[in-house]
């Protein structure tokens, strides 16, 4: 009786523990836009970092949000041979009121995600008449600043669908423009004048370079239209053309005459240690990381910062880390510098203040971000007090001579016997050395075996090396060979038959281009694709399995009624 019950405690302990092992996963929350429109629809994700049987509770949404159809995707990774499992839920929203709005945290089990803040705006365009298609342009500034960003935003409005669809990029003239894409198209619903439209999103950052004008013509926009079941002739639809003034660089502060240019909308200054660096002791490593984020700049373009010099730490700087994100203010560029700092000295070290000085084009002033100056007390290391160089060297020397002088003189000659002993020994030790290397080269009998199966994984890289160098050769058909045989291995009781059905089961930038392939090849204009994206499509991607769950409260009805 004693051990039944024992038994059933036993399991029991079991159980709750999966269970909370389950309700302890991490909850994120993110949106794909941040600044919206009264109107317009935007898409909240839920993610966890386990593949669990949980629902998030979407339920406190309701009051300020429309919920839409939602989906849930889990997700498989395997990077260098780990193995990552996640879930993603996927909501489609449209609010109910203009102003900031904050998404409340979102419950898995007993987890919750971080509470996000949007914007969201009245409707600023209607739409030309009763059109079913038609472009926009908007720049967020029309007077900018040399090597300020400068937002270029393109919408195509769509309420009836497409065949053939190609946008064409509008032409910059003007003064020098370096222009970078500000992230991936987008694609979302507006309801204009009780119109539903799909709109498709692309955003371009702009960097003059010199002081002048910029014209930006008109962005083109050709399709065919499907009315009525019919498909119109190809026609083209264009936004209207937009200009922006550069002015040159404004004088610098009088505190910081040799100020690097640097314009941005906003510019973090931060740093974080190895370990605290209150106290060290004398000949310990000590790593300082000082990182600047700054919105509205390229990586490449935010300056080197001076290296920090103080008396008694030397400081070894390290090759700086840039990357990219792209915020809703466009680019952000980061900049990570790296410090190895050594105490040479005992005593107290004040390193400088870190000051970066920037110009505000929200505010056009100068800024300026600072880190104080930190003090650092070195300590003893416990062992010999450090000396100087020549000091240290003198005393050697000096022990060395009062050693040789108290000691007993060594003999300067060795007798004839012991040369001979040691060549001897020496001959010896190379004849055995010449057997080793006569016996190590001798060929060998070798029995034939037969080799050792490849590995899974192995074949599966190898096809798709295959197929990246067809794609960046513009070989579709070894493409979609290799792309199928290495389905074949990695589904090998449902293999996809065709190159569109592989694209339903991975990640999204490789399964676009797929589908981009799979048009070309079969459908009725043929042509070339894109090789270097789908290589580089294919380098990187991931592994689905989508299962769609059903809302019951739908979004207002987004298409015309028929």
């Amino acid at each position: 009786m004693v051990g039944n019950e024992l038994r059933q405690t036993v399991w029991m302990t079991l159980l709750a523990l999966l269970l909370s092992a389950q309700s302890f996963a991490a909850v994120v929350t993110r949106v794909d836009r941040a600044d919206i429109e009264l109107n317009e629809s935007f898409t909240l994700e839920v993610i966890t970092d386990a593949n669990i049987d949980l629902q998030p509770d979407v339920s406190v949404l309701e009051q300020d949000f429309y919920i839409g159809q939602g989906s849930q995707l889990s997700n498989t990774t395997i990077v260098n041979g780990q193995i990552r499992r996640s879930k993603t839920w996927t909501y489609v929203l449209m609010p109910k009121r203009a102003g900031q709005i904050t998404i409340p945290p979102l419950s898995i089990g007993t987890e919750q995600s971080d509470p996000l803040l949007i914007t969201v705006s009245e409707p600023s365009y209607a739409p030309p008449g009763v059109a079913e298609v038609f472009l926009t342009s908007e720049v967020d500034f029309d007077e900018t600043y040399v090597q300020a960003q400068v937002l270029l935003t393109i919408k195509i409005y769509r309420s009836v669908s497409t065949r053939q669809p190609a946008l064409r990029d509008p032409t910059i003239t003007g003064v020098e423009v370096l222009s970078e894409m500000a992230g991936d198209d987008r694609s979302y619903e507006a309801v204009i004048d009780g119109t539903a439209y799909n709109v498709v999103e692309r955003v371009y950052a702009l960097f003059p370079q010199e002081s002048g004008s910029i014209a930006i013509s008109p962005a083109r926009f050709e399709a065919r239209v499907l009315r009525n079941g019919r498909i119109t002739g190809r026609k083209v639809f264009e936004s209207e053309p937009r200009a922006i003034t550069v002015q040159p660089i404004p004088p610098r502060p009088a505190e910081f005459p040799d100020a690097v240019w640097l314009p941005a909308s906003d510019l973090q200054l931060s740093e974080d240690w190895s370990r605290e660096p209150g106290e060290v002791k004398a000949g310990e490593p000590l790593t300082r990381h000082v990182t600047i984020s700054v919105l509205g700049q390229l990586e490449t373009q935010i300056p080197p910062l001076d290296t920090p010099v103080a008396t008694g730490i030397n400081v070894y700087p390290d090759k700086p880390e840039l990357s990219r994100r792209i915020a809703s203010g466009g680019i952000r560029g980061v900049r990570k510098d790296q410090y190895a700092m050594i105490g040479v000295t005992a005593g107290v070290v004040t390193l400088p203040a870190l000051e970066v000085p920037w110009w505000n084009t929200t505010t056009s002033e100068w800024e300026v971000a600072r880190l104080p100056e930190r003090s650092i007390t070195i300590q003893p290391s416990g062992e010999a007090p450090l000396l100087e160089a020549g000091a240290e060297t003198a005393a050697e020397a000096g022990a060395d001579a009062d050693e040789e002088s108290n000691g007993d003189a060594a003999p300067t000659l060795m007798s004839d016997g012991f040369w001979r002993r040691v060549s001897e020994l020496l001959a010896a030790v190379w004849l055995v050395t010449l057997l080793g290397w006569w016996w190590t080269t001798r060929p060998a009998k070798r029995e034939s075996r037969e080799p050792a199966p490849v590995p899974l994984h192995k074949r599966q890289s190898r096809l798709l090396k295959s197929a990246r160098k067809a794609a960046r050769a513009g070989e579709a058909a070894s493409v979609k060979q290799s792309l199928l045989d290495w389905a074949a291995l990695e589904w090998p009781e449902d293999t996809p038959r065709s190159i569109g059905a592989l694209a339903g089961r991975v990640s999204s930038d490789l399964a676009n281009e797929l589908d981009a392939l799979s048009s070309l090849s079969y459908g009725p204009n043929r042509g070339e694709f894109d090789g270097e994206a789908l290589a580089s499509a294919i380098r990187s991607f991931s592994v689905l399995k989508v299962e769609t769950t059903e809302n019951h409260e739908q979004l207002p009805p987004l298409m015309p009624a028929r």
